[in-house]
């Protein structure tokens, strides 16, 4: 009877620290569609493993219904289809939203300016990005980053909208069911050191 006892609690714990403790997954990217009414969010999951360095390269976009539960949910995800901005070799990464892929941009630079932060009388109380469709020139400023760039690019590009060249909002999300979120925090809209 004592071992038939041990063998109950021995299940008992072990089922405690498997199955009926699943502690979920979590992903994280950038948004580049959310649709309100339907309660979801797409984006572009980040592979990077180094903090401040993403790489958003992951093919299919993920989708995922927002918390059934509101206040498990920080700001709405503004999307935007800019995955990465190289001013060194003056080109800028879009996800095109028509053939589903990335695209690879090189661009004309009319300026540059680096070490640019937010109270930068140049950024400062603007929003960006600023698309100027007849003067065929697009500014971008990346906090991240710390860059301004001012561009010129082929004029086909133009019929695209604003949110093309914007990076769209860091999110992460914690599930325990593929497309189906139990939090989701704004990583760019959320102040953690904010009191």
């Amino acid at each position: 009877m004592k071992k038939f006892i041990g063998l109950i609690l021995a299940m008992l714990i072990l089922m405690m620290f498997t199955g009926c403790n699943d502690e979920g997954k979590v992903k994280q990217g950038r948004t580049i569609a959310f649709d309100k009414e339907k309660g979801q969010v797409t984006f572009i999951e980040d592979k990077s493993l180094v903090k401040g360095k993403p790489e958003y390269t992951i093919l299919p976009p993920s989708v995922f219904l927002i918390p059934a539960d509101k206040t498990e949910m920080g700001g709405d995800p503004t999307p935007g289809q800019r995955m990465k901005l190289d001013a060194d070799k003056n080109s800028i990464t879009i996800f095109n939203t028509a053939t589903q892929q990335f695209e690879e941009i090189p661009y004309t630079l009319i300026e540059k300016k680096t070490k640019v932060g937010k109270d930068d009388p140049l950024v400062k109380g603007k929003k960006f990005p600023i698309v100027d469709r007849t003067a065929k020139t697009i500014e971008i400023f990346s906090s991240r980053q710390k860059i301004y760039v001012s561009f010129s690019l082929p004029i086909e590009y133009f019929a695209l909208p604003d949110e093309t060249w914007a990076a769209g909002d860091e999110i992460r999300m914690y599930y325990k069911e593929e497309g189906k979120s139990l939090r989701l925090m704004n990583i760019t809209k959320t102040d953690i050191f904010k009191k």
